[in-house]
């Protein structure tokens, strides 16, 4: 194993998080990396650096034998995804920062990583400053994981805390987020769940060894949540984030959902507010830990970056042990989630898809019920994002199989009626 090497680094993106990277580079000598050249796309565009520094020529990057590592932090996947197979046969270590891609590509990227023996790490890819993917790797086993629920995107967090905090609607929070650089330009990769559930695809992989392409993931953003979800929320005293979550069932299976949820003041994720993110991982014997941080923005960003390149320092390498040396988890969505539906128009709910309804309330403008319906009626179908629906889990949303009968009698019993 080589100790300390020298890391020459040929970059790809110079935007928030490539000249973050440079910037935090430079005040970090003790690193021994360096940036031997930027590949961007626009050259007329002015840039705070050298104009030596930079290329529109990929392969002056991608073929100089001097350059050890590259690091791709571009917006476009499929390019992506071109430098870094590139990269990894040419017999270069990569830290990429491209979560669509990531999680898009994964099975070829496990491949390239087995086939040539190189590094390729993402921290960054997956809630900016918080080490979770590395924590999964190397601190949780498989058999010992319960759950885990986070809060990975940050702008769709932003614009919630503003909304419930500054009472701002939903177009105002959305404008401030993108004004000070949270949201993506398409804003409908954020707010629709987009983002969140690439960086899930991946984070399941780590955490259970399940490999899926997010578009067969169940999700859904904040797009359709109204003000009125908010003012029910702070009724219960609760807040409504963008929760991605995954749960290990009595049958071994795992369950796994990036939806919205009422959270309760008591909550770790209550705690996460604006533009951090947080994540919540349960185990067998450690209980509940809480990790924090900036999930968005140019240095926190970068700062993962720097993390993966000072591990590369000593030939580090993601194992996939949850996936090689496990036997893998596998997802299922044999299982039921009790859900909150505000809406306006009875018709387009379909009353006879729930098990049951808990509560119902028929405002002038906007219904809303409590009710439970199995998960694979939200994966299969999308009535329940259409027509102005919103959909908000509740605070302990799953119910296994082994318990609906028994609470469904429960619940019929103190609703005193027969749906």
């Amino acid at each position: 194993m080589t100790y300390h090497k020298q890391l020459t680094i040929g970059l790809f993106g110079f935007g928030v998080v490539g000249e973050g990277l440079y910037r935090v580079l430079q005040q970090t000598p003790s690193l021994r990396a360096s940036i031997k050249k930027v590949c961007i796309k626009d050259p007329s565009k002015k840039r705070n650096a050298p104009d030596a520094l930079f290329t529109t020529d990929r392969d002056e990057l991608l073929n100089d034998e001097e350059i050890n590592v590259i690091v791709e932090v571009i917006n476009e996947a499929d390019p992506a995804f071109e430098i870094v197979s590139t990269a990894l046969r040419n017999g270069k270590a990569v830290v990429s920062a491209s979560k669509k891609m990531i999680a898009e590509h994964l099975p070829e990227l496990l491949a390239l990583q087995q086939d040539t023996g190189e590094s390729f790490l993402y921290e960054a890819a997956a809630c900016a400053s918080i080490p979770v993917i590395r924590n999964l790797e190397e601190y949780y086993d498989n058999d010992l994981l319960h759950g885990i629920k986070a809060i990975v995107n940050g702008s769709t967090n932003f614009i919630l805390t503003k909304m419930f905090e500054d009472r701002l609607d939903f177009q105002q929070a959305l404008l401030l987020a993108q004004q000070l650089g949270f949201a993506e330009s398409d804003p409908k990769l954020d707010v629709e769940g987009y983002d969140a559930v690439n960086k899930w695809a991946f984070l399941l992989t780590h955490a259970y060894g399940i490999i899926e392409h997010p578009d067969n993931l169940l999700f859904t953003g904040i797009q359709n949540i109204h003000a009125g979800d908010a003012k029910v929320a702070a009724e219960k005293g609760q807040q409504i984030k963008l929760v991605a979550q995954a749960r290990k069932l009595s049958n071994g299976k795992v369950a796994s959902y990036v939806i919205p949820q009422f959270v309760p003041q008591e909550d770790h994720l209550s705690f996460v507010k604006n533009e951090y993110n947080g994540v919540v991982i349960e185990s067998g014997f450690s209980d509940k830990q809480f990790f924090y941080g900036k999930g968005a923005g140019s240095f926190p960003t970068a700062s993962a970056v720097l993390s993966d390149l000072s591990a590369l320092r000593y030939d580090y390498k993601y194992e996939y042990k949850k996936l090689y040396h496990h036997q893998p988890n596998t997802l299922t969505d044999d299982y039921y989630l009790r859900v909150y539906l505000s809406f306006t128009d009875w018709k387009n709910i379909p009353r006879e898809k729930f098990e049951w309804i808990e509560e119902w309330h028929a405002g002038e403008e906007r219904k809303y019920l409590v009710g439970v319906l199995p998960a694979s009626e939200l994966r299969l179908n999308s009535w329940w994002k259409e027509n102005n629906t919103s959909l908000i889990l509740t605070a302990e949303p799953i119910i296994e199989n082994v318990a609906i009968q028994q609470l469904k009698k429960k619940s019929l019993e103190l609703a005193g009626v027969i749906l």
